[in-house]
């Protein structure tokens, strides 16, 4: 494709002389894009109508020619999403989506994938043209502003057209929009307005991303000794352990504390063989019964699941809806939520375990209905409750909208952790780490 046939803000990067295999320009990491999973990167949507300037603004943004672009309306058809190592923000995930505006029933499908990013979107950049804001850009802002998401507005083509002084500041008002950047996105401007543009938005980071919360942090000290019970199972990983194991090891390191990682079957062992007394033990929630018999009830015990309702949800609200397991009746629906896509194992815990763990409970058979990855209802009526998995794979914005789905809809929300440790008369113990 010719750049002369292109509009200003479509030119191709090596149009605008910038050498894309050159590492040092990329501004990312290869061995960081390998290290951080999507589920830890800040989610950052670009929204708008079509031909705004968004796959422009995200091959700006990563240097790269990620997206197409074309003076052709509707270019992008499915969400593109680009990692890369935002400096100094840290590890990102970029994602391009269709127009808000497409047409037709092709158009409304598209509209359709870009509506299920706003659940995970943790920082949302909107572009418009200068001289174009309609009702398409404003519902945008109101829906991210519904969502508690910071909002970035960029004005692009600003060479064409200048934005209405007027609607700058009404959107100045709005607490949710954190930026408005004036840009033009063409090879004479390009270095001052990506440098205007990064920098609106760091300074619209989420606060939470910035200071990252600890899994561990507020319940241990320095030298304290936690025990973690890592089963190896079936539905454990060739070669490897899941990753909310992965993520606690890490974070007790980071806490100067001491970790000894056993499976239950060498648990009574390491127990009897410590010189000093758990400050903590977290176990893989599917062996909350076995490894309680054996950690006497003044060490606390909890599990990972447990510890992500809080890291990747809340906890308050997850316990809320365990205790709603006792009022569950034979034939009442629940829906199973995995944030994941794998091949169920004969013995699978959302499938298998948790139903037959319920079933028992309750004295009686139930439906139960499942989802996976980015399928999530918008209707939640037909539902007793909602049981989500422990979302190692998802962000926490993700799992935080689904929360208020459900609680819009009055259908209580809780996670496997909670569940199993509802159900085998544990969840108590389960909590109690928490409450110091």
């Amino acid at each position: 494709m010719n750049s002369e046939n292109l509009p200003q803000d479509a030119v191709p990067l090596q149009a605008q002389g910038i050498n894309i295999d050159k590492p040092g320009d990329a501004s990312f990491s290869q061995s960081s894009q390998l290290l951080t999973v999507k589920s830890l990167r800040l989610h950052i949507g670009i929204f708008g109508r079509r031909n705004a300037g968004k796959s422009s603004l995200l091959n700006c943004l990563t240097r790269q020619d990620v997206s197409i672009v074309s003076p052709v309306a509707g270019t992008t058809t499915d969400p593109v999403e680009k990692t890369m190592e935002f400096l100094p923000l840290g590890p990102v995930v970029f994602i391009d989506t269709a127009g808000v505006d497409d047409q037709g029933s092709l158009g409304q499908m598209r509209i359709e994938k870009t509506r299920k990013l706003f659940d995970r979107t943790e920082l949302a950049i909107i572009v418009a043209a200068a001289g174009e804001w309609t009702d398409f850009e404003q519902s945008l802002v109101d829906e991210f502003s519904r969502r508690n998401t910071p909002i970035v507005v960029v004005f692009n083509k600003c060479d064409v057209a200048e934005p209405n002084a007027e609607l700058v500041s009404r959107l100045e008002a709005v607490p949710m929009v954190r930026q408005i950047v004036e840009t033009t996105l063409v090879p004479e401007t390009l270095s001052t307005s990506l440098t205007t543009v990064r920098q609106a938005i760091l300074a619209a980071a989420p606060e939470e991303w910035i200071n990252t919360p600890s899994l561990l942090g507020d319940m241990v000290e320095p030298n304290d000794v936690v025990v973690l019970v890592v089963p190896i199972d079936k539905e454990a990983p060739k070669g490897r352990i899941i990753l909310p194991q992965v993520q606690t090891i890490r974070d007790l390191l980071d806490n100067a504390c001491c970790c000894v990682v056993v499976k239950e079957s060498q648990l009574e062992y390491a127990l009897n063989n410590l010189k000093v007394k758990p400050k903590l033990v977290v176990t893989d929630s599917q062996a909350f019964a076995s490894v309680s018999k054996l950690v006497p009830e003044d060490v606390p015990m909890t599990g990972f699941s447990v510890l992500f309702a809080r890291f990747k949800g809340d906890l308050e609200a997850f316990a809320d809806g365990a205790k709603t397991i006792e009022t569950l009746k034979p034939g009442d629906r629940i829906l199973i939520a995995e944030s994941c896509s794998h091949h169920p194992i004969g013995d699978d815990i959302g499938r298998v375990k948790i139903p037959n763990l319920i079933r028992k409970r309750v004295g009686g058979d139930l439906v139960f209905d499942h989802v996976q990855g980015a399928d999530f209802p918008e209707n939640l009526s037909a539902y007793k409750l909602v049981i989500h998995c422990g979302a190692c794979m998802t962000n926490r914005k993700t799992v935080l909208s689904r929360i208020l789905h459900c609680k819009r809809q009055n259908v209580p929300i809780t996670n496997y952790g909670m569940t199993i440790a509802y159900c085998l008369g544990l969840f108590k113990r389960a909590l109690k780490p928490f409450n110091n």
